[in-house]
């Protein structure tokens, strides 16, 4: 139990933050002056990485556990369907969020603003889900 009770305390703490990150402060980058948009794109990416980085490898971890022995009441399709998404959202931040902040390392780019925005919806639908499915499993296994 307290195996679920973290995990899905770390999935909804990073739905929240994907959640004020999509609908707030992405949407701010864009307001920054050009003199001072390189730092602020490199204290951004210092900056959440200490919130984020800690909490998305618990996510995976704990994930990955209820994946290979999940609690008695949780079916399995769950367990691996919350791995899944978790596996989604880390590639598609390696692969197509970290290089758009790189990016942006080297001053704003209105193009590479609007695809960090754009394709920052599939992380955020992606943690709905994965905090729909967390609160989901531990429901189960609280009756």
């Amino acid at each position: 139990m307290t195996l679920l009770l973290v995990h899905t305390a770390a999935t909804l703490a990073l739905w929240g933050v994907i959640l004020v990150v999509q609908l707030v402060h992405y949407p701010l980058f864009r307001l920054v002056g050009t003199s001072t948009y390189v730092k602020y794109q490199t204290e951004h990416m210092r900056r959440i990485t200490w919130i984020v980085a800690p909490l998305m490898t618990t996510e995976l971890v704990t994930a990955g556990f209820l994946a290979w022995a999940p609690p008695a009441a949780v079916p399995d399709w769950q367990a691996w369907a919350g791995l899944g998404l978790v596996l989604f959202i880390w590639g598609i931040t390696g692969l197509v969020q970290v290089p758009l902040h790189s990016r942006l390392t080297d001053g704003f780019d209105a193009a590479a603003h609007r695809r960090l925005v754009r394709t920052n919806w599939l992380r955020t639908g992606a943690w709905t889900l994965r905090a729909g499915l967390a609160v989901w499993m531990l429901a189960l296994s609280l009756r």
